[in-house]
């Protein structure tokens, strides 16, 4: 119905969807909550920080305590190292809360405001409809929106955490490591901060390195995950339609169709395995070299000064925390990679639900035009284009009184469900007007029920809730329909789906009509899916006590006499291309 942009269009860019991300947490109530639960990640990060320059500075007097053998100094040292320890062990302790809570509310608030907009009257079935934006939204409501929530918090504390202690420790590292003099053509040349330098040169070398190396890696996470979406959609549907496959013998066919999507998903696998082992190459051999970089680094001024090993330890000490910052781009660039596609995923699908909502407001000149009827129906100029077939009626235009009954009367292959469809606005594409009563006047029983899983009562009630409907008035309908048999069965939990016949399901469907008492009911050749003992019971409902209900039944002309007061033949042509 709507032609939308795919994953693979051009996109804002990282800002533009961070943008996009801030929108969506301030339209949900849990976003005052998370900016509370920022700024305690923020607070104990600082005190952390505070508290990590006291234990580097502690390196000194306890390393020069063991250098002398002063067994006082270093019981005392002990004691420091306990007093800092404890109290970074709380702000840890303190720091995990924080951090998995505002994760989970970080995911609910995503979580919420994206399933609000999925679940906007039709949005969930245009989606669906809009190409491959629409594919797995299972996957960019469940694990996509675990995965942006995850990322974003670890990510982010671990950027503010990094740079914090960058900044807390260039100065330490810089003062300690002044005053080296080189020879340059015979003269003595100071370098100020020489190791701030190093640690820089050498970070920004391994981060270049890192991104060189592991920048495919971006296009492949989002690739994987669409790839994973479409494995796991196989193996739920062929779960869902074991049944059907069992009586076909069709499992050497589904076999090959998971193996196929299984196949798809491992040839992604293995580009993302490839460049994984090249940026392992780049990380853990820098990660290894590490280990001497800092004390090679210093050693010019250990062996040209008076440097004690407490000093050294001091300086190898803030070296390593300022390398530790500086290589945080080095360490995370795989995890960078795949957060940059799940947020990719996640926008372009609220950009997505968005562009439909508003796509509805316009007025689109190949669309087929619905307007608000008082009490009637009307229908104009029909015209429906499918690239399969298309349909117009034989009669023009058709009024209908309330409590009139409409028969459209077509072959099989005459766009008698695309029909149906359009008549409860799920198609648009052609021309003409349909003038409809507004939605909660109308009830669209379509040729394959459904029946949601949960209590039977509820199931009865849907989509209002069991509280919305007495109990009697309940028990009434189902025993209308004939399903007096479920009586004792109302409030049990199942997947009725499964345990009802068609038949069962249609006759839960007239039980809904009955709780409901539309103006209207629109059938998809309905009655013909009933058993012959339900067929009888159903007619003799809408003759009897549902007489003065409104009726649209499209079909093949098979309903019993007495039912319809008129009867519109269902033309049929050839599809066009759209």
């Amino acid at each position: 119905m709507t032609d939308l942009t795919t994953d693979t269009d051009p996109n804002p860019g990282l800002f533009g969807e961070l943008a996009d991300l801030g929108r969506i947490l301030r339209t949900v109530r849990s976003g005052r909550r998370i900016l509370w639960l920022i700024g305690g990640l923020v607070a104990v990060i600082a005190v952390t920080a505070a508290a990590q320059i006291l234990l580097n500075a502690w390196n000194q007097p306890f390393y020069d305590a063991l250098t002398r053998k002063d067994f006082p100094a270093f019981v005392v040292q002990l004691g420091v190292f306990a007093v800092l320890a404890g109290g970074l062990l709380a702000l840890n302790v303190g720091q995990l809360w924080l951090d998995q809570t505002l994760k989970l509310t970080l995911r609910r608030g995503i979580f919420t405001a994206l399933l609000h907009d999925w679940m906007r009257p039709g949005a969930a079935l245009r989606l669906s409809r809009a190409g491959r934006i629409g594919e797995n939204p299972d996957q960019r409501l469940q694990a996509d929106v675990d995965g942006l929530a995850d990322l974003s918090v670890a990510l982010g504390v671990g950027l503010f955490q990094a740079g914090l202690l960058l900044f807390s420790f260039v100065g330490v590292l810089w003062h300690h490591s002044d005053g080296l003099s080189v020879s340059i053509l015979g003269r003595a040349v100071e370098i100020p901060g020489f190791m701030v330098w190093c640690a820089l040169f050498y970070a920004g070398l391994a981060s270049w390195l890192s991104w060189r190396v592991g920048r495919p890696l971006v296009a492949m996470s989002a690739e994987r995950a669409a790839r994973e979406a479409d494995f796991r959609f196989e193996i739920v549907r062929v779960s869902e339609a074991a049944e059907a496959i069992t009586l076909d013998r069709g499992e050497r066919v589904e076999a090959r169709r998971i193996k196929a999507a299984f196949g798809r998903l491992v040839e992604v696998i293995h580009g993302v395995i490839r460049a994984t082992v090249g940026l392992t190459w780049v990380t853990a051999g820098s990660g290894w070299f590490n280990t001497v970089a800092p004390i090679l680094a210093a050693a010019p001024f250990y062996f040209s000064t008076d440097m004690t090993i407490g000093e050294l330890m001091l300086v190898v000490g803030a070296f390593n925390q300022v390398q530790g910052a500086l290589r945080w781009f080095i360490n995370n660039f795989a995890g960078i990679a795949n957060w940059r596609a799940i947020l990719h995923r996640v926008i372009s699908f609220h950009r997505a639900l968005r562009e439909l909502s508003q796509g509805d407001c316009a007025a689109r000149p190949d669309r087929i035009r619905r307007d608000p009827a008082e009490g009637g129906i009307e229908i104009e100029g029909l015209s429906i284009l499918t690239p399969y077939v298309s349909v117009r009626l034989g009669e023009d235009p058709i009024r209908l009184a309330p409590g009139e009954r409409l028969l459209l009367k077509g072959t099989s292959g005459s766009g008698k469900t695309i029909l149906f469809r359009t008549l409860a606005g799920l198609w648009d594409r052609g021309a003409g007007r349909i003038a409809m009563p507004q939605a909660g006047a109308v009830m669209y029983l379509p040729t394959r029920a459904y029946v949601p899983p949960g209590r039977l009562i509820d199931v009865l009630g849907y989509p209002h809730s069991a509280a919305h409907f007495p109990r009697p008035e309940v028990e009434a309908a189902l025993q209308t329909v004939g399903l007096g048999h479920l009586m004792a069965s109302l409030d049990v939990d199942e997947h009725w789906e499964k345990l009802l016949s068609e038949s069962e399901k249609h006759c839960v469907s007239f039980a809904r009509v009955i709780l409901n008492r539309p103006q209207w009911l629109v059938m998809d050749d309905t009655l013909p899916q009933l058993d012959p003992d339900a067929r009888d019971r159903i007619v003799t409902l809408l003759r009897g006590p549902l007489a003065h209900l409104g009726l649209i039944d499209i079909g093949n002309g098979g309903t019993p006499q007495g039912v319809f007061t008129r009867t519109v033949e269902i033309l049929a042509g050839e599809g066009v291309a759209l």
